[in-house]
């Protein structure tokens, strides 16, 4: 059977040799690494960061943590807000399953829902809070606000504050490696200060997770807190590889598409669009994806099975590869991914939390 496009390729070497990277540079500064599992909803994925010595793992939803304790992986952080009662009832069955999950607050609301049923299952649920990571997206602010707020849950009996998390998505408009370290840096700083917070208030903070896949490459930054969340990295994509970062062989993602028509000489139609690719935009980077070996090609416009590549001496029927820009979005668009070792298929990498984004 001939390989259809467009089609997605996994590096399963590459995707190892990430994990095992990761991992090794964390080791020296006392970091565990915590993946976040959203960037590929694969239970086999999972299973073998946590083979490869990953502490446990990272949930976006709650959809997803169940479906990744149905597979029998029991540590999980959920690192989303628990509203309303239809997720605490579902969060509440985890918990008497003996899964043993963790998640983030940051509003008084949430965090009374959670403290209701933990004293309903008389327990004190063991919390984060978060923290804004300069995007506005829902953490306390650094000062008085995280301070209020913590002195707010530790009148409440149904849960325990065990640290704090935070997600530093600026860091994703930065360039240059100085740029990066220096954010990195200060990322540390931020969660050591209101760690310090809890502990003037009698807590006792034992998690102090934050980081990122851009972060994730310098880990000394990070030091003296205790674990790195980056999920991108399994796969890394154009966010990174655009601003040099990482080299192509750190890629283990990439899209292989067929010319298909032409809307002029140097305007070449693929059989890739928003479907394939996601019309995701990195900000360093014009268009939607790098063709690997051809760095002037610029990726205009996409329909939802359409994309539009500008560069001369395309033909109908030729293939190109292309780094995605936003590796975490595609595997939500398949079923099933195809695994390679050098240029052999595999095998399949099911996506098993496909569409699990409640």
């Amino acid at each position: 059977m001939l390989d259809p496009t467009p089609r997605v390729c996994i590096d399963y070497d590459i995707v190892t040799g990430n994990i095992q990277r990761a991992l090794t540079r964390m080791k020296p500064y006392g970091l565990a690494h915590r993946p976040h599992i959203k960037a590929h909803k694969s239970v086999e994925l999972a299973r073998l960061q946590i083979e490869k010595g990953c502490k446990g793992i990272t949930c976006a939803k709650l959809s997803e943590a169940e479906i990744m304790a149905n597979a029998g992986i029991d540590d999980i952080l959920l690192a989303y807000p628990l509203i309303g009662e239809e997720k605490l009832q579902r969060y509440s069955a985890l918990i008497q399953r003996g899964i043993h999950i963790m998640t983030i607050v940051n509003s008084l609301y949430g965090a009374n829902g959670l403290s209701r049923l933990g004293k309903h299952l008389d327990v004190r649920l063991p919390v984060l809070i978060e923290m804004d990571g300069h995007i506005g997206r829902g953490g306390l602010k650094m000062g008085a606000d995280f301070e209020d707020f913590a002195r707010e849950l530790k009148k409440l009996d149904g849960i325990e504050v065990k640290g704090v998390e935070v997600y530093s998505g600026d860091i994703y408009d930065l360039k240059t490696e100085e740029s990066i370290r220096l954010r990195a840096r200060e990322e540390r700083s931020e969660i050591l200060e209101c760690a310090n917070t809890l502990k003037k208030l009698g807590m006792r903070p034992e998690v102090l997770s934050g980081g990122s896949s851009f972060s994730v490459l310098y880990p000394e930054e990070l030091e003296g807190i205790t674990e790195i969340r980056a999920g991108n990295y399994i796969f890394n994509d154009n966010a990174l590889f655009s601003i040099g970062l990482i080299p192509r062989e750190y890629c283990a993602m990439t899209v292989k598409a067929m010319v298909v028509g032409k809307a002029r000489d140097d305007v070449a139609i693929i059989d890739a669009g928003s479907k394939t690719l996601s019309s995701d935009l990195v900000h360093l980077h014009e268009g939607y994806g790098a063709v690997i070996g051809h760095p002037q090609a610029e990726i205009t416009k996409l329909n939802e099975e359409h994309g539009f590549v500008h560069m001369a001496d395309l033909e109908v029927g030729d293939i190109l590869e292309i780094i995605p820009n936003h590796a975490c979005v595609i595997p939500n668009l398949y079923d099933r991914l195809p695994a390679y070792r050098g240029k052999q298929f595999d095998h399949w990498i099911k996506i098993d939390a496909r569409g699990m984004n409640y």
